[in-house]
């Protein structure tokens, strides 16, 4: 509950947001579409069909109270740019499924996975008069029940997604309702500029094409093993995003190259989270979009090296700190945006893969009063016409390995699938029920 009370206390950013002509100038940044995600839980407690019935009603509930202290969240999109405060709620759904939780995990078929979500999670699904949250829980013929969220991106990152969930889940086993201390806002806009500028940036990175998706798996020790590779070679603590971005980063290009017949340079863009780069005291449960784009860049060119990659992606992570986040609270905010950004601007036809990392983010701890979530997956852009070239990395349940969801070009998803140095670290596609035995090989 305390951490409850604290998240709650430092919503006033995320509130003050919505209180001027033009969100924060982070928001203007990030793509319309809805940020999706799937707790599964099992009957851990053998539940009757009155006692879930019992917990459906109480998520209801819960969930209301939460809206009530986070206003914006149960409001209507306007437009890229704001949403409708009519307090019209979140749009909650449920559904049967006819099958057994541990039937469906034993063999996922990703096909199925956006069939538990409430809504479209693309750009067609999270346009004007749309619901900013909208929730759906599906529950199992086993009692198990699967609690899904698509609440739009522009409104939250992933760090506040888990901050929102947590909340809720708080109030759901407490039952109780906090107040909200407000506080001063964090990078305020004053105009759309970098609305407008980042909306022709995501025109030429983001590509249109069949996307397949597909999830790699890596384990405790193959992280270790690639962190192993490069410490040898020079890289100073490397973190396991950084190792397993790399390797990824290293495939995709192998894919291009098998594809287009020749090497091509390729741009990489992995998020970062400035609450802990800000260099102040800026809460990691602060609510709303704080994220900025690290990018990186590899020259086309034959035999290139893992460990060098790995080089790549942490500079380019390590040039977002607090030097960086005090630039953009400046008067030459603009100039030191666009200069950052200028190389995801001019990428021309160079190929591009981007990185989300939700890993450290606490899913595995969200708990309803039903026990913790046994799997927790994000967004499956399989058979989507966008979202091609983007990877999410998430914790696996144990918190030590790394479960990589790849939305890929059909054709270079292929060749992804066969490519042995990427299988050697991870595992294609396995039962969630089988993770924690692969980080444990």
């Amino acid at each position: 509950m305390e951490e409850c009370r604290e998240n709650l206390r430092n919503v006033a950013a995320f509130l003050s947001f919505f209180n001027s002509d033009f969100p924060s100038v982070l928001h203007q940044l990030i793509p319309a579409p809805y940020a999706p995600i799937i707790f599964f839980f099992p009957n851990y407690d053998n539940a009757t069909d009155l006692q879930i019935n019992e917990h459906q009603q109480h998520l209801k509930i819960s969930l209301s109270q939460t809206l009530t202290h986070l206003y914006p969240l149960a409001g209507t999109i306007k437009d890229d740019l704001s949403i409708d405060c009519d307090d019209a709620g979140a749009h909650y759904a449920t559904a049967r499924v006819n099958t057994s939780l541990t039937e469906f995990l034993k063999h996922i078929d990703l096909e199925l996975i956006n069939g538990f979500l409430p809504c479209d999670p693309t750009f067609d699904g999270s346009g004007g008069g749309t619901r900013v949250t909208n929730v759906q829980v599906n529950v199992f013929e086993c009692g198990g029940i699967a609690i899904s969220l698509c609440i739009s991106h522009k409104i939250l990152d992933g760090t506040a997604l888990a901050t929102f969930v947590k909340c809720w889940a708080s109030l759901h086993q407490e039952n109780a309702r906090l107040g909200v201390d407000l506080t001063a806002r964090f990078l305020p806009a004053t105009d759309s500029w970098l609305r407008d500028s980042s909306m022709a940036m995501w025109a030429s990175l983001i590509k249109f094409g069949k996307c397949s998706t597909s999830r790699f798996v890596f384990g405790r020790s193959a992280i270790t093993k690639l962190k192993g590779e490069a410490s040898r070679n020079g890289v100073e603590q490397p973190t396991r995003v950084e190792v397993v971005s790399a390797l990824l980063w290293k495939c995709v290009m192998g894919a291009s190259k098998e594809t287009h017949g020749f090497n091509k340079t390729s741009l990489l863009g992995h998020s970062v989270n400035l609450r802990e780069r800000s260099g102040t005291v800026l809460s990691e449960n602060l609510i709303g979009n704080l994220v900025w784009l690290a990018s990186a860049e590899c020259p086309s060119m034959d035999d290139i090296k893992l460990h060098d990659l790995v080089n790549q992606v942490k500079g380019s992570i390590l040039e977002i700190n607090s030097e960086f986040v005090k630039k953009l609270q400046g008067d030459n905010r603009q100039q030191v945006m666009e200069e950052s950004l200028k190389l995801m601007k001019d990428c021309g036809t160079n190929d591009y893969i981007g990185f989300t990392s939700w890993c450290k983010m606490g899913f595995y701890e969200v708990d309803f009063g039903r026990g913790k979530p046994l799997w927790v997956c994000g967004h499956v852009s399989h058979g989507s016409q966008v979202f091609t070239d983007f990877v999410v990395l998430m914790d696996t349940r144990d918190g030590d390995g790394i479960e990589a969801w790849v939305n890929l070009d059909e054709h270079k998803m292929h060749i992804l699938q066969d490519d042995p140095e990427l299988l050697a670290y991870a595992s294609l596609d396995p039962s969630p029920l089988q993770i924690c035995q692969v980080n444990n090989d």
